[in-house]
C-alpha cells in the first residue's frame, strides 16, 4: 500500500485519457474515503456529479451557450467535455452554521476535489482537474441542476491511462512556499 506522500508525489495531471473509466461502485468507494476531509461541524457542504454519455455532450452546449461563441470556436468549446468517458463535477454546497462559515465549507469540499483526485490517479485511472470561465455561468449551473447558493467548482475529467503511463513532470519542483514565526 502506498503512503499518502508516495500518492501525493506520483500523481500526475492526465490531459489524454482513453475511452475506459471507473464505475460508480468504484467511485462510490473512492468518494467514501475522498469525503474523510476535515470539515467543521461534519456539515458535508459538497457533493459530485458524475456525467458520462449524452450528458457531456449537454455540458458541452451549456458551455457553448454561456460563452456565446459561434463557428468553429463553438464546435471546439462544446467538445471539451467529450476528452474523457467520466466528467465529476465537484459542487459546493454550503450549510448555514454560526461556527463553520461558508470559506470554511469552500476549502472542505475543495478538500474532497483534491483527494478525490489523487485516489483516482493512485488506482490507476488518469485524471485532471479542469475549470475555466463558465463554472459560474447561470447556463452551466443549471444543467447541472445547481439548487441556489451551491457553486460549481469545476470537474474532474477522468478515463484510462494510455498504455497504462503517467504523464511525465519535470523532476525539478520550486522550493516550497514557507515561512516559520517565532
Amino acid at each position: 500500500m502506498a503512503s499518502v506522500r508516495d500518492a501525493a508525489i506520483a500523481r500526475r495531471s492526465a490531459p489524454k485519457v482513453t475511452d475506459a473509466a471507473p464505475d460508480d461502485a468504484e467511485l462510490l468507494e473512492l468518494l467514501g474515503v475522498a469525503e474523510r476531509v476535515a470539515d467543521h461541524a461534519a456539515l458535508r457542504p459538497w457533493r459530485t456529479i458524475a456525467l458520462r454519455g449524452a450528458a457531456r455532450e449537454r455540458l458541452g452546449a451549456a458551455l457553448v451557450a454561456a460563452s456565446g461563441f459561434e463557428g468553429d470556436a463553438a464546435v471546439k468549446l462544446a467538445a471539451k467535455p467529450l476528452r474523457a468517458p467520466l466528467v465529476l463535477a465537484l459542487v459546493l454546497s454550503p450549510r448555514f452554521h454560526p461556527k463553520a462559515p461558508e470559506w470554511e465549507q469552500l476549502v472542505a469540499a475543495a478538500g474532497v476535489g483534491h483527494l478525490l483526485s489523487l485516489l483516482l490517479d493512485e488506482a490507476g485511472w488518469g485524471v485532471m482537474w479542469r475549470t475555466g470561465p463558465f463554472t459560474r455561468n447561470p447556463l452551466v449551473a443549471e444543467m447541472h441542476g445547481l439548487a441556489p447558493g451551491e457553486q460549481l467548482l469545476g470537474w474532474l475529467y477522468v478515463g484510462g491511462r494510455p498504455e497504462g503511463r503517467r504523464p511525465g513532470r519535470p523532476s525539478e519542483r520550486p522550493a516550497p512556499r514557507f515561512s516559520s514565526i517565532d
